[in-house]
């Protein structure tokens, strides 16, 4: 099977297709099997995508975004201050 990058959207509609499927009597390998995903992956997706809405999947990962850059900028500005008193004692 070949790696496809899944879009958060999808894979709240996915996860929603199987929930349907298992409730009209389908068992959970077969609803994963039927949506074309492992059910390693499905599980996956349930642990992080599970009860949320699209809206709500978007929003989760424009924050992820959001985060990960500040932490990079906070890292930055740490080590630049670092360098700098390391410059203003004379230990260089």
């Amino acid at each position: 099977m070949p790696n496809k990058k899944h879009k958060p959207e999808e894979i709240v509609a996915k996860l929603r297709q199987v929930d349907v499927l298992v409730s009209q009597g389908r068992s959970v390998a077969e609803a994963v099997r039927a949506i074309g995903v492992t059910q390693f992956t499905y599980y996956r997706w349930r642990k992080e995508y599970g009860g949320l809405k699209g809206s709500q999947v978007k929003r989760l990962k424009d924050l992820e975004k959001e985060n990960e850059r500040l932490l990079k900028a906070v890292s930055d500005l740490t080590l630049e201050k670092l360098i700098l008193s390391e410059a203003a004692s004379g230990n260089f």
